[in-house]
């Protein structure tokens, strides 16, 4: 009965030792996973009976051996992957006798030696992953050949020489990352040829000469890193061309002249690092570099603008050396008038004080600072307008409840309508949940993005603390998808945006903040949709601004059903909590309701080590029936995202992937299916590729 298994998947199981020799009898084995576990010795030269084998997954098993030796014989391998383990020795050199693979990943193992240039006879190659080894040589120029190629992955080796510009050739190419290398010589204008691109990361190498304008056709490059090099001469404005990048990093280089003008319509971007080059002028007026900390643009010469550490630009920066004497002149004008206006606003300070403590509404000292602020209006005007909007937070006025206060609804005199999360005081006056309230506060204050909710003010008072917000329209996504009119209304394309739109959110918060920004409490509760459907993640008062210098740990946080399961023995606070919450949310739109019966299937197996009964329901029976069923185009975003969310459910944290590689995948990625849609069922979605990012 066995002998006629055509798919066995071992992967988590904590198996020790090694692979047992048996597992040769399976002569019809097509796909074999052995992935995660603490698998000590080689792979057995039984397993080299199994002929039929189309995908091998041994990833992260801690298994070594020969490299060549141990795979040369499976010549009809689709996918390989042996990334995380400790095989060493050099790659095999007859490339030929692997026509059909697709998928090679070799990264985080001890491989020595050249990249055959040989490699040009894998024709169907798309993924090649051979970071963190010890490779050396240079990068073949072959490469050029390989026109299915969409990821090459070659960070972290010791490779030197030229980027050669066969790369250029590769129109599918979307992943390159060519960092921690050696190479050496100029940035070939013809990476620009690659117009699929939508990450290039060339940092941390020796690279010379000019930044080529060329990387400014790259139309839909979303992330791009050109750190750490030897770069000189100054940025092309063309490189302001690339209207939906959202981070660049040219920091670490030798870079002059003044930041493009161009830069200012480049309102995608989120991060930029420019700190240790030789830049002057001003700073674009963009969201990028005003919410810029003072880290990514330290150590330049004369940049000039609002920010710390800089100078404000003078008129000399804008006018040229003619406007010097000019400057004297306003100087001496300006400061006696600018002293006077400060005496004035500090009488009047002192004024408003006196005031306000005499008057019944007192804010709260306790932190030795006036928390009383919303926008730059008068504060007691605009706290008794939403005191009277709520008519004294009447429950008429309530919308929702959460699990630190309750929300209301607010329209102001001018007519503008506010959302107003009201914390209660506790017995003896003080605020009860001041670490939320000052969480969400802090957290809000640092970041600004389009799918995250915009804090407008607070105010911290012994009668009423609160947060004012902008109120959207949509409600909850948990109350969207509880209602079967308005489920209804939330149709497939609608769907997929709001897994979209949350993807870039947290990928913004984990890898677009400094420090980075994890949420804790991922639910559908805390999402909130505008009239369009268009979703804003909300709720920060149990987020976290991550140390990247020490360890996090926290009491526990977040809503039971979507919190992380290491979080059983663990309260160490990282982003891959947020990555497994998002999984379930993205089940939950996708399902219409919480994933929690298919979830504990998924993570059930039996003693056998077979897969979990779920993996073979099929998919088209899990998606919400309150919907048709998504076609075409929908039908594959569908495909992709259950895809996704499975992966961000994976047991092990760090086999999780990250929220930048999963915006990208749902951006630009396909799932490239192999069988009808009606057909697929759970288990054949397991596994999918993401991009480094």
């Amino acid at each position: 009965m066995l002998r006629s298994l055509t798919v066995l998947d071992l992967s988590t199981n904590n198996l020790t030792g090694s692979i047992p020799d048996s597992i040769g009898n399976l002569r019809n084995l097509k796909i074999l996973v052995v992935k995660i576990n603490y698998l000590t010795s080689r792979i057995p030269s039984s397993l080299r009976n199994c002929s039929e084998l189309r995908r091998l997954n041994l990833g992260q098993s801690q298994l070594t051996g020969h490299i060549s030796e141990d795979f040369e014989a499976f010549l009809n391998l689709v996918y390989l992957d042996v990334s995380h383990n400790s095989f060493y020795g050099e790659l095999w050199d007859r490339w030929d006798q692997l026509p059909n693979l697709t998928s090679l990943k070799i990264s985080n193992n001890d491989l020595s030696g050249n990249i055959p240039p040989g490699i040009e006879s894998a024709t169907q190659l798309r993924l090649l992953d051979l970071s963190s080894n010890h490779l050396v040589g240079a990068v073949p120029k072959n490469f050029g050949k390989l026109v299915l190629l969409f990821n090459l992955t070659l960070s972290n080796n010791k490779l030197s020489g030229d980027i050669p510009e066969e790369i250029g050739g590769l129109s599918s190419l979307q992943h390159l990352d060519l960092s921690g290398n050696n190479l050496s010589g100029p940035i070939q204008g013809k990476v620009g040829e690659c117009v699929n691109l939508l990450n290039l990361n060339l940092s941390r190498n020796r690279l010379t000469e000019t930044i080529p304008y060329e990387l400014g056709k790259l139309q839909y490059l979303q992330n791009l890193d050109l750190g750490n090099n030897l770069l000189i001469g100054e940025i092309p404005p063309e490189i302001g061309n690339l209207k939906i990048l959202e981070t660049l990093n040219l920091s670490h280089n030798l870079l002059s002249g003044s930041i493009p003008s161009s830069f200012s319509g480049m309102s995608s971007l989120t991060y930029v690092d420019i700190s240790y080059n030789h830049l002057e002028g001003p700073l674009p007026k963009t969201k990028a570099f005003e919410d810029a900390p003072f880290q990514v643009y330290r150590n330049n010469d004369r940049l000039c603008g609002n920010k710390i550490s800089l100078v404000p630009c003078s008129l000399k920066q804008s006018n040229g050396d003619n406007g010097r004497n000019h400057n004297k002149v306003v100087l001496s004008i300006v400061v006696p008038i600018l002293g006077i206006l400060f005496l004035i606003v500090v009488m009047a300070f002192l004024v408003h004080r006196n005031r306000m403590r005499d008057n019944e509404i007192e804010p709260n000292r306790a932190s030795n600072k006036n928390l009383f602020e919303i926008w730059s209006f008068d504060g007691k005007l605009v706290y008794e307008n939403i005191i009277q909007a709520t008519e004294d937070f009447n429950d008429k006025h309530c919308i929702a409840m959460g699990g630190y206060g309750a929300v209301y609804r607010a329209e102001l005199p001018s007519g503008q309508v506010v959302a107003v999360k009201m914390f209660p005081p506790s017995q003896d006056g003080e605020l009860a949940n001041l670490v939320s309230f000052m969480s969400e506060i802090h957290a809000l204050t640092e970041i600004r993005h389009r799918h995250i909710i915009r804090l407008l003010g607070y105010c911290s008072h012994p009668r009423h603390s609160f947060l004012v917000y902008e109120f959207l329209e949509g409600g909850t996504l948990d109350k969207k998808l509880s209602c079967e009119e308005e489920a209804l209304s939330l149709d497939w394309d609608k769907r997929i945006n709001v897994v979209k739109g949350l993807a870039d959110a947290l990928s913004y918060m984990h890898h677009g903040c400094s420090p980075p920004v994890i949420h804790r409490d991922i639910s559908s509760k805390n999402v909130l949709l505008n009239l369009e459907d268009v979703a804003y993640l909300s709720d920060f008062g149990t987020a976290r601004l991550l140390n990247l210098h020490s360890s996090n740990w926290t009491s526990f946080a977040g809503t039971l059903g979507y919190a992380a399961p290491e979080l059983a023995y663990t309260m160490e606070v990282n982003e891959k909590l947020d990555v497994y919450s998002f999984g379930v949310l993205t089940l939950e739109v996708v399902m219409g309701r919480h994933p929690r019966d298919l979830m504990s299937s998924l993570s059930s197996s039996s003693l056998d080590s077979s897969p979990p009964p779920s993996y073979g329901i099929p998919l088209k029976d899990v998606l919400d029936k309150r919907l048709p069923l998504p076609r075409n185009q929908e039908e594959e975003a569908v495909v992709l995202a259950v895809k996704i969310a499975l992966a961000c459910l994976r047991p092990n944290p760090q086999c999780r992937p990250t929220m930048q590689q999963v915006y990208v995948a749902l951006s630009k990625h396909k799932s490239h299916l192999q069988n009808p849609f009606l057909v697929i069922t759970l288990g054949q979605l397991l596994d999918v590729n993401f991009p480094n990012a």
